[in-house]
């Protein structure tokens, strides 16, 4: 699911007449020194702004033993459905900080499902397939976006402002922020390099925080 903007968060803030927008692009270098091609999954959001977003329901499928979508971005309080679409059984779980959770095994029909109500990057996992890894990021305002392909972004509906306007990925070894001061004519032309020539794959562990076991059971 790519997210700019929802409907509902536009409509939330169309009233406010001196909110503008901030449009720009990520970049960022490969493991072999050339630009990364697509910048698909690419975050970039506003820090510094706080405004309480309507939460969202959205759906991250398990299919063919992946997660589709790879990665989903929602507000504080949203709700992140995982429907099993396999014959077979799948543990959706996370590790990660305050937003860790674990929905146990089931298989098709059955959907999971979770609640986010910190702001973070959530890394999720199925404790029975290794390859399986999908990404919620959870922002604590609406101002967010999710990169196309060229790497271009635009963020609506901004007030005027001082804020930090950060870009992430996860092959990059770090996100990157550059200040920013948003006047009712909003900001053009905002560059964010990101680096992935660290980026190493790694394979992470169970929900035990234990190596997988080889072979699959279900």
């Amino acid at each position: 699911m790519r997210v700019v903007l929802s409907a509902l968060l536009l409509a939330a803030f169309a009233g406010d007449a001196a909110a503008a927008t901030v449009t720009g692009r990520v970049e960022m270098t490969d493991r072999n020194g050339k630009p990364v091609a697509d910048l698909s999954e690419a975050v970039v959001y506003v820090e510094g702004a706080k405004a309480r977003a309507t939460p969202l329901k959205v759906a991250v499928t398990m299919k063919g033993k992946e997660f589709r979508p790879h990665l989903v971005i929602v507000p504080v309080g949203s709700t992140v459905t995982f429907p099993n679409e396999d014959p077979i059984f799948h543990n959706v779980f996370s590790v990660s900080g305050d937003n860790r959770f674990d929905l146990d095994l089931y298989k098709r029909p059955k959907v999971g499902e979770k609640a986010f109500e910190q702001p973070g990057i959530v890394r999720v996992y199925c404790n029975i397939h290794p390859q399986m890894s999908a990404i919620v990021v959870v922002r604590d305002n609406p101002w967010y976006a999710q990169a196309r392909r060229d790497g271009a972004f635009s963020i609506e509906g901004v007030p005027p402002g001082r804020y930090t306007l950060t870009a992430w990925h996860e092959r990059a070894q770090k996100a990157t922020s550059i200040e920013l001061t948003v006047t009712d004519k909003g900001v053009a032309d905002a560059v964010l390099p990101l680096d992935g020539r660290g980026f190493k794959r790694v394979q992470h562990k169970n929900k035990f925080g234990k190596d997988y076991a080889g072979g699959e059971k279900y």
